[in-house]
């Protein structure tokens, strides 16, 4: 499975740490020191679910945490599949040391505690408990009666430590159900889940929470924008749902998220300041469309949250008016020796400021953010893997909303290219705890423009350019 950190949640460097309502009001300094912990993915193939179903990781995944129609099915299934051989807990462990460099230095420090470039970090260390709810041991505890139902629930707990901020915190989390059923003449797979993060529950790498890039430096700048859905309430948030796949081809997901109170967040290490509130429930809904044809795999579909929200917490003014609507596509087909993906997303953000224009927050009444992805990502054999992306941001002009650019513009795009190579990724790895994986990456993001221009971007002669970023890391996950 592919399992992102919060998001980036904590996994996307080149995502903001919060969405856009958040951003508002967050300082630039917190947003930098928390970008690993609130934005950074911790996307993997997890060696508890290889040791769970007796499978090397390229079972789930061409190069993780890409899925295959494999790894739909045991994430469809609430990660309960299981090929009843193994004994050891589901229990898994990531850590992700890097080295950061800018095409300019960032006076002051990348981070606390950091230099102005050039900088090595333990990106991030997690410690997973994701499976069969019980492991292997229902039937030993419970009894073969209970055991049939109790298998049937699957979880996925991650805890992380930002090795940039210096901080633990909850990261991905969800509870899942999950059955089978015939009605009528439909093959019809259900369930039902519980977490802390939209769009994580999904099946697709298209969605927000498991999007390309899977991570990225915590130490780098970037754009300062992104929609609500786009991690803005990862970690902040407790969301319960229900989802069914209709004959292997519809998908439908409908849930709704509430924010979790201040006191609960700060106990598992988020701090709930500045961010944007959610009034009431925020209801979430998704639909994809799925098929084999020419060979491979399409996805097509929509997604989108609405939430009324009390800008920083706030609720003097009354609440602003959010609307997140996504599209998406995928393709997937294996060559040989060879796995294609390509991906295709897009978010279009429609909010209006009814307090936020009254606190000051922001210039306007209303408006627009729309983000635009395009990704192909190919593994040789298995093990060696090269991925490219387009980015782009687009909105209105704002001059409060958008502090930190020059003119008041959130628009910012780029490519980013990645070069991966995964040696263990064909073997069980050692024998005192199979599946173990590794991956090294080797990655550089550019841009064309960041916060609203290519020249001058912050007023004393910074380039969009001169954040152009090389990022090399491991993924060591056993």
């Amino acid at each position: 499975m592919s399992f992102r950190t919060f998001p980036h949640a904590l996994c996307n460097p080149a995502k903001p740490v919060t969405g856009f309502a958040f951003a508002l009001r967050l300082p630039a300094w917190l947003a930098a020191a928390t970008s690993v912990l609130l934005l950074q993915p911790a996307c993997l193939a997890l060696p508890s679910f290889a040791r769970q179903l007796n499978m090397q990781c390229i079972a789930c995944h061409t190069e993780f945490p890409v899925l295959t129609d494999m790894g739909r099915q045991f994430k469809l299934s609430a990660y309960t599949m299981s090929a009843e051989l193994s004994n050891l807990p589901p229990v898994a462990v990531m850590l992700q040391p890097s080295f950061t460099h800018t095409a300019a230095a960032q006076d002051g420090g990348a981070a606390p505690g950091f230099g102005d470039n050039n900088n090595y970090a333990m990106n991030q260390v997690s410690l997973f408990y994701a499976g069969r709810l019980f492991g292997p041991y229902a039937t030993k505890w419970f009894g073969a009666d209970a055991a049939s139902v109790l298998n049937k629930i699957g979880i996925f707990s991650q805890t992380t430590y930002d090795g940039v901020g210096k901080a633990w915190a909850w990261d991905n989390t969800e509870l899942r159900f999950a059955d089978a059923k015939t009605v009528g003449e439909h093959a019809v797979q259900y369930g039902a889940y519980l977490n802390n993060n939209p769009t994580m529950q999904d099946l697709w790498n298209t969605t927000p929470a498991w999007g390309f890039p899977f991570s990225g430096s915590g130490l780098a700048p970037t754009p300062a924008a992104a929609a609500l859905i786009d991690g803005g309430l990862a970690g902040q948030v407790a969301g319960l749902g229900a989802y069914a796949m209709i004959d292997s081809r519809l998908y439908l997901d409908v849930g709704g998220y509430r924010t979790l109170g201040a006191r609960f967040q700060k106990s598992v290490g988020v701090d709930p300041a500045d961010e944007a509130q959610i009034s009431g429930l925020a209801p979430y809904w998704r639909l994809a469309y799925t098929k084999a044809a020419g060979g491979g795999t399409w996805e097509i579909g929509t997604f989108g949250l609405a939430a009324k929200t009390y800008p920083g917490r706030d609720a003097s003014a009354g609440t602003d008016r959010l609307t997140d609507l996504g599209f998406d596509a995928e393709f997937q087909k294996t060559f040989g020796l060879g796995d294609f993906t390509a991906l295709v997303s897009a978010i279009h953000e429609h909010a209006s400021w009814n307090a936020s224009e009254s606190l000051g927050n922001t210039a306007n009444g209303s408006d627009s953010l729309t983000e635009y992805k395009a990704t192909v990502d190919y593994l040789w054999d298995k093990t060696y893997g090269l991925a490219v992306q387009y980015f782009a941001t687009e909105g209105s002009a704002d001059g409060l909303a958008y502090p930190d650019s020059q003119t008041g513009s959130p628009n910012s795009d780029g490519l980013v290219l990645q070069a991966n190579y995964l040696p263990l990724n064909k073997t069980t790895g050692p024998a005192f705890w199979p599946r173990s994986n590794i991956k090294l990456s080797v990655q550089y993001v550019m841009y064309n423009r960041f916060n609203g221009s290519s020249t001058n971007i912050d007023g004393a002669g910074r380039s969009a350019r001169n954040n152009n970023t090389l990022y090399l890391e491991g993924w060591i996950v056993f």
